[in-house]
């Protein structure tokens, strides 16, 4: 599965085991269809093993914990299930040991589906994966919505207030204080022994890491490579016309230089939908729109610019990814000041950038790509990831493993 796809459930019974390099502590709450738990007991993990239709299994350090949900004994104003994980050492981060969900038939073991949430960075806890109800039906949905204040942080967005020791003497340089989560009270994040660890103080605002994700609440984003931003401002997602401009200039005052962007449409799948280039102007139903070739890149400003419209995008296209090739075989060390922004198509106010800082001797790079969430928002990553590809037609299979 890809971030945002789902599955129908052909199961009653579904467990959800959740494996990584690293033991992790991985646990269910059970929500309302205001997102939020009831209660307590709807915070299931290894100090509270069982809930209504839903319970935890240890591993015991040799197999992956598990989240066991019955949807017949779910409770009817019981909307949906998200099963959660962090790594159960203090502080220690995704990166590099990013996790698998297996989703199994309870009753044969069965392998429904996997989901690997991909490029993690400084996130300490994951929502991984979701099993909801829709139509009267169960599915299940791959989520890898990550959170840099371990499983605190996911507990207090999802309703649960996590009881925290007496706050220590001050510091010198005062910590602005802790936000006051709402609604239930839950135990707090202990160790497997039971013990309860002072929970980190909240840290001032700061430049995101490189593999962190932000918005657009402050204004114009500059991302550097891996680095995603949520398409959402004052809480809203963005799903009106954006522009992608993608621009070039020649290397140390070279000669022209020939290069074509183009936006490959993907669905849950990774399944190529259409490609959307110079000689494709419009794709899926005209939700995508290319402003056509430039075959210099000599000029100020974007050389080629391809509008998408977020909110006609049909359902199951659930990834894009921007990308510039050199049908004439130019390689990118010839290529300088290469780059892609995102603009409010209405207003024409730059959004995000990224700037393309180094370059390989190949002949095609994958720039960015846009990820429809589970939550129906868009995020941007930048990518700077460089293929040996002269056509659109050879992105495609590199694009889709980059997803």
């Amino acid at each position: 599965m890809t971030p945002g796809s789902n599955i129908p459930l052909s199961a009653a019974r579904v467990a959800v085991d959740v494996s990584a390099p690293v033991r992790l502590d991985v646990s269910g709450l059970l929500l309302t269809d205001q997102g939020k738990v009831r209660s307590d007991d709807d915070f299931i993990f290894y100090n509270q093993p069982s809930g209504p239709g839903v319970t935890y299994r240890s591993g015991g350090g040799t197999a992956p914990d598990a989240i066991t949900v019955d949807t017949a004994a779910v409770p009817a104003d019981i909307e949906r299930i998200v099963v959660t994980a962090s790594p159960d050492a203090a502080g220690q981060t995704f990166q590099g040991i990013e996790p698998t969900a297996t989703i199994r038939d309870a009753a044969t073991g069965a392998v429904l589906a996997t989901f690997t949430p991909p490029r993690l960075g400084a996130e300490t806890a994951l929502v991984v994966v979701e099993v909801y109800r829709r139509g009267g039906a169960w599915k299940a949905r791959a989520v890898g919505q990550g959170y840099a204040n371990g499983l605190a942080g996911i507990a207090t967005d999802f309703g649960v207030t996590v009881e925290e020791p007496p706050a220590a003497p001050p510091a010198p340089q005062p910590q602005p204080p802790a936000a006051q989560p709402a609604s239930s009270t839950a135990p707090p994040e202990r160790s497997r022994a039971g013990a309860t660890p002072a929970p980190a103080p909240a840290a001032p605002p700061v430049a995101p890491p490189a593999s962190g994700k932000i918005n657009l609440d402050k204004g114009r984003v500059n991302l550097q490579k891996n680095q995603t931003v949520s398409l959402v401002k004052g809480g809203r997602p963005l799903l009106s016309q954006v522009k992608m401009g993608l621009g070039w200039e020649p290397a140390y005052r070279g000669k022209d230089i020939d290069l074509d962007a183009s936006v490959i449409a993907y669905g849950p799948q990774r399944n190529h939908l259409d490609s959307c280039y110079f000689g494709k102007l419009t794709i899926l139903g005209g939700a995508i729109r290319h402003s056509g070739d430039n075959l210099t890149g000599e000029g100020a400003g974007d050389d080629e610019v391809i509008t998408v419209d977020l909110g006609r995008l049909p359902a199951d296209a659930t990834g894009l990814v921007f990308t510039v090739n050199s049908f004439s075989g130019q390689k990118f060390t010839q290529v300088a000041k290469a780059y892609c922004r995102l603009l409010d198509a209405a207003t024409g106010e730059e959004l995000v950038r990224f700037d393309l800082t180094s370059a390989e001797p190949q002949t095609g790079v994958m720039m960015c790509k846009l990820i429809r969430q589970f939550s129906g928002e868009w995020e941007m990553t930048a990518m700077g990831s460089f293929v040996k590809a002269r056509t659109v037609r050879d992105m495609v299979r590199p694009s889709a493993a980059a997803l």
